[in-house]
C-alpha cells in the first residue's frame, strides 16, 4: 500500500513511472491502455453522434442518417453541439430550430431533417444560413466561437455528402 507517492518500501513511485514511461516513449511502443482508452474515446463520440441524429432526424431514411454520422466522423463535429462526452459546446442552429418548434407546440413533430433527403437538405441549408448570418451580435467566447466554426464545417460536409444523394 502506497501512502502519498510512498511505496510499501519506503521508496518513492515516481522514479520508477518515470523511467518506465521514457523507456516507452523512447521504444516507439503504444502502450495497450493509451489504445483502449482512444478506442473508448471514439466509441463514445459516435454515440454522441448518433444521439444528436435522433433529437433532429428520427424519421429521416437511413441514407440522411449514414450521411450524418459520415461527417461526422469526417469533421469531429456533429449538427448538434455535442462533444464525445455529452456536454454541448453551444446551443448549434439545429438545436433553435428544434426549440423553435417546441415554441410553437409542435412536440409531436421536432424532427428537424424530416423524412426525405430534400428536407434534410433544406433543414442544414437554413441551419448554414442562419449560423452565417446572425440576427442578433453577441459576444462569444473563444471556444463558443471555435464550435461554431466546427459546427459550420459539419453543415458544409453533410450538406454536401446529402447532395450526392
Amino acid at each position: 500500500m502506497g501512502i502519498n507517492g510512498i511505496g510499501t518500501a519506503g521508496y518513492s513511485l515516481t522514479g520508477y513511472t518515470v523511467r518506465k514511461t521514457g523507456r516507452s516513449a523512447k521504444s516507439g511502443a503504444v502502450g495497450f491502455m493509451e489504445t483502449v482508452e482512444e478506442k473508448m474515446a471514439q466509441g463514445r463520440a459516435a454515440d454522441q453522434d448518433e444521439k444528436a441524429f435522433e433529437m433532429v432526424g428520427r424519421g429521416a431514411p437511413q441514407d440522411v442518417k449514414d450521411v450524418w454520422m459520415e461527417a461526422a466522423k469526417e469533421v469531429n463535429a456533429n449538427g448538434m453541439g455535442i462533444r464525445g462526452n455529452g456536454m454541448m459546446s453551444h446551443i448549434s442552429q439545429m438545436m433553435v430550430q428544434r426549440l423553435n418548434k417546441m415554441l410553437k407546440a409542435e412536440t409531436d413533430n421536432i424532427d428537424i431533417l424530416g423524412n426525405t433527403v430534400e428536407s434534410a437538405i433544406q433543414a442544414t441549408k437554413q441551419a448554414l444560413y442562419d449560423l452565417e448570418h446572425p440576427v442578433v451580435y453577441t459576444p462569444r467566447s473563444i471556444e463558443v466561437q471555435q464550435a461554431r466554426i466546427k459546427e459550420g464545417e459539419f453543415y458544409r460536409e453533410f450538406l454536401e455528402k446529402l447532395e450526392k444523394l
